[in-house]
């Protein structure tokens, strides 16, 4: 038998007896399949995190309140008013950071006309766009003049937009927060959902001083809820984080061995600790579907075991008309390669089907990428080179006298 008619034998040799071939391909099939399919959930996850983390911003650092305290109970972090504007101006001026922007919000009631929404609304300063990488689909950003006025002006998220206008266009248009008239100067890009699920385009901007006087009140005039800063790069997240820490101190008047009144997170590193979380349940939803592809496996070297001793009277012929053991191993390792590459594509459109049943049915991102394809297909053929090595290697070995004494 030569090389070139090896292929045709071995499908030959497959179609004889196509139920068991079928059977036998349909453990490589939902092996490939739900490597495909548990990948895509993977990469799904792992992208909905990529995109939450570009939409919070880079070399991010949130600095908030310390724990008050009342009667000898001492509340969570952030109850406290201890961060002011002042200390947002002060650190404006350290080196490591590019961008400080403090934050004042609380939730209100929206009307315009018939329509009305209940939303948070954040009073902060134009700087908060930059530091939080938040762009405009439309209109302009408040600037600091309108901050030392606290004018009446807002930004507002898609949510927002689509709640209270439709399909209309909101700009220049005016909302009532809390039975105060706004004009709507901008509409924000969209962002999502954040790490912690909130729906970030469910959102209105005014300028802080607007917030803290005329909306909300502010028993500590001055005060604000945090404070989100953007260093220079990520190198210096470190010494920004140590600048913040020391000038903060010294402004609030806390003596050596006093606890911090404040609290300050890298928000890039919860960022990060996130994306290695979704990367890790992307490896193991991988590693648990490919224990169908080593089960599909063992049932191919099993059939091809029994079809070695169903045949072992024919390749006693075949060798004594000439056939050599390494033309024996080929057809046989050929039958157990294409049994798995035949399974491995028919799994690989199982799963892309699959993917897109469970993301219309879960409404869940779910990515199929070429990486996961070729990866599947690549454990399929090896899979059928590995497994069908043995039962072929078998074959190759037998004495051609007794193959032929075989009943």
């Amino acid at each position: 038998m030569s090389w070139h008619a090896a292929p045709a034998e071995a499908w030959r040799a497959l179609g004889a007896n196509r139920l068991r071939t079928a059977l036998t391909m349909l453990g490589m099939i939902i092996g490939v399949g739900a490597v495909v399919l548990m990948l895509a959930v993977g990469e799904g996850a792992r992208g909905t995190v990529t995109q939450a983390i570009n939409a919070m911003g880079s070399d991010l650092l949130l600095v908030s309140p310390g724990a008050s305290s009342s009667g000898g109970f001492r509340f969570g972090a952030g109850t406290a008013s201890t961060l002011t504007l002042k200390d947002a101006e002060a650190m404006a001026q350290l080196s490591a950071l590019s961008a400080v922007a403090p934050v004042f919000y609380g939730g209100a009631q929206l009307v315009h006309g018939p329509r009305n929404w209940n939303t948070a609304v954040y009073g902060v300063t134009p700087d908060y766009l930059l530091v939080r990488s938040w762009n405009l689909e439309s209109g302009q950003p408040f600037t600091l003049t309108d901050v030392r006025r606290g004018t009446r002006v807002a930004l507002i998220g898609q949510q927002v937009a689509r709640s209270l206008f439709g399909d209309q266009d909101p700009l220049n248009r005016t909302i009532r927060i809390k039975s105060l008239p706004f004009r709507v100067v901008g509409v924000l890009e969209r962002k999502g959902q954040s790490l912690d699920g909130r729906d970030q385009d469910d959102i209105v901007m005014v300028p802080i001083n607007t917030a803290q006087t005329k909306l909300f009140g502010n028993p500590f005039p001055g005060a604000v809820r945090f404070i989100t800063i953007q260093a220079r790069s990520a190198e210096l997240m470190e010494d920004a984080e140590a600048d913040i820490e020391q000038l903060l101190r010294s402004r609030h008047r806390l003596a050596k061995g006093v606890e911090n009144d404040f609290t300050i997170r890298d928000l890039t590193a919860v960022a990060e600790t996130a994306a290695q979380s979704a990367r890790a349940m992307t490896v193991l939803l991988g590693a648990i579907a490919s224990v169908s592809l080593l089960v599909g496996g063992i049932g191919i070297m099993n059939i091809m075991l029994v079809s070695v001793t169903e045949r072992t009277r024919e390749i006693g012929i075949r060798m004594a008309i000439g056939a050599r053991r390494r033309d024996i191993l080929l057809q046989f390792l050929l039958e157990a390669l294409l049994l798995c590459v035949l399974g491995g594509l028919i799994g690989i459109l199982l799963g892309m089907g699959g993917s897109q049943l469970v993301s219309e049915l879960a409404e869940m991102a779910v990515i199929v990428t070429s990486e996961s394809i070729a990866l599947s297909f690549l454990f399929a053929a090896s899979t059928g080179v590995f497994f069908g090595f043995y039962p072929a290697r078998k074959a190759a070995l037998l004495k051609p006298v007794e193959a032929l004494r075989h009943e």
